[in-house]
């Protein structure tokens, strides 16, 4: 493994085809239990819509910078349309075929106190000449992609998956197939398959010794013309696994939180890393390591590239590498994180020398949120606030030194001729929390006034005493 394929992933261009669902999610208290029959009594005050099922391996790659399309069915309805809408949210590329037959895959879930309290499906298996109007329109659409991914739900979508898998290898393209079906012969001619270990089972694979699992997982891809299998093990990991090989990656020891949508990040970092020309046994890894990430957030989580970078070079003990996410996907990320209800940080500066006082407020900031965003000065910016000396550091390096700082998720830089304010980046942003040092005020904090109206909030962190970027530059003159 190394780092260098972050700065390659926007290179990777998928077409994800499959069984596409809305989830909604209604989330409430529930006080009392019905007088009209023995169940709660629940009072919404939040609806959630995300996307579900082909449509979420989607989001993983779109959330890991990856480039996508998503190629299925939904109905000719408001939740169609919805869903439409959040694809567009998501920078994901809709191929979807709308038809009136069928609704749209819908999952409603009612959410109280963390539990959920029922599920409601609202769905009918797409008739034959649904299905098979998906597979005539194959063709057309793959030209702009590289690999094709197969996420199979079992709701009609991909009855005729054996000949769109014929009409992706005939178009040159690299599959990959989530199964559902036992009958592995469906997906013949897959490059890559990803069964979790139940799923193997039911399709004839043995849960046996080492050797045994080897054995079995072999025959199948002689008997069904498949190159290889990614087999997803819970607890005891992953076995990548092909003719010639096997390689056995264990499962990240981290606390679970929740396991949903975790065999859709595996497929979408796998379908990434291969795009970008990785064999199967090195795109594993990142695939293993994005899983563990996963696992440890709540509900159809996604991983992004910052995330995974960093647990690739912790992986690597490497004091060498650091992956810094370019400026200009910054603004997606973060827009990524608040769909995902996450509580957003701003503060801003120069910090051209790092300091322990610099460490200390931005851990202090990033307490109080979920991310914390960096607005850096630009070099001129800096120039025209401290003096031609200044700064010390380039942007790049300053960019560097302070993402590589666990407190800080990201850094924008910001400052033109005629505004070295941070004013626009906070607009753009609208931070939940703008954080200024104990030298401001909330009057004289710039952009206070515009996140209050937004409803966020504005706090000062006093400084640390004796820490100064001025105070070390002239010690360093004037060492004496």
């Amino acid at each position: 493994m190394d780092l260098s394929v972050f700065s390659r992933l926007k290179e990777a261009k998928i077409l994800v085809i499959g069984d596409v669902m809305l989830d909604r999610y209604m989330v409430g208290d529930s006080q009392r239990i019905s007088p009209e029959a023995p169940v709660p009594v629940v009072k919404i005050n939040q609806t959630q819509d995300k996307l579900g099922g082909a449509a979420n391996v989607a989001r993983n790659i779109a959330h890991l910078d990856g480039q996508v399309g998503l190629f299925g069915i939904i109905g000719a309805d408001e939740n169609g349309q919805l869903l439409e809408q959040i694809l567009q949210r998501e920078n994901i590329l809709s191929e979807l075929i709308s038809q009136s037959e069928q609704p749209t895959i819908t999952k409603l879930r009612v959410i109280s106190r963390h539990q959920q309290v029922v599920r409601l499906d609202f769905e009918e298996t797409f008739s034959d000449q649904v299905a098979i109007a998906l597979k005539a329109k194959l063709a057309s659409v793959l030209a702009n992609y590289d690999v094709v991914v197969f996420s199979d739900y079992n709701k009609g979508s991909l009855k005729y998956i054996r000949e769109m898998i014929q009409v992706a290898k005939a178009a040159g393209k690299l599959v990959l197939v989530d199964p559902k079906q036992s009958d592995l012969s469906l997906y013949r001619g897959a490059d890559i398959i990803t069964p979790n270990m139940q799923e193997f089972c039911l399709a004839g694979g043995i849960n046996g010794s080492e050797a045994e699992i080897e054995q079995s997982a072999r025959q199948m891809l002689v008997d069904n013309d498949i190159r290889s299998i990614l087999l997803t093990r819970s607890e005891k990991g992953m076995s990548a696994i092909s003719a010639t090989e096997k390689v056995d990656m264990p499962a990240e020891v981290r606390e679970v939180s929740d396991v949903t949508g975790a065999g859709d990040t595996v497929i979408a970092t796998l379908a990434i890393m291969t795009a970008l020309g990785l064999p199967l046994a090195d795109a594993a890894l990142y695939a293993n390591l994005a899983a563990g990430l996963v696992v440890a957030k709540l509900g159809a989580a996604t991983v992004k590239p910052e995330e995974l970078a960093h647990k690739v070079n912790s992986q690597l003990l490497s004091q060498g590498q650091h992956y810094q996410c370019p400026f200009d996907d910054v603004l997606a990320h973060i827009a990524f994180a608040k769909q995902a209800g996450e509580r957003i940080v701003f503060t801003n500066g120069c910090f051209d020398i790092l300091h322990a006082g610099h460490v200390s407020y931005l851990e202090k900031a990033r307490s109080l949120g979920d991310r914390l965003v960096l607005g850096l000065n630009t070099d001129d910016s800096i120039a025209r606030l401290k003096g031609p000396d200044r700064p010390v550091n380039p942007l790049a390096q300053r960019a560097a030194v302070m993402t590589a700082l666990k407190a800080v998720d990201w850094v924008i830089p910001f400052g033109t001729p005629e505004d070295d304010t941070p004013l626009e980046l906070i607009k753009a942003i609208k931070p939940d929390v703008l954080v200024k040092g104990g030298d401001y005020t909330i009057e004289t904090t710039v952009g206070a006034r515009e996140v209050l109206a937004d409803g966020g909030e504005v706090q000062l962190i006093d400084f640390v005493d004796g820490c100064s970027t001025s105070a070390i530059i002239k010690r360093i003159k004037s060492p004496n």
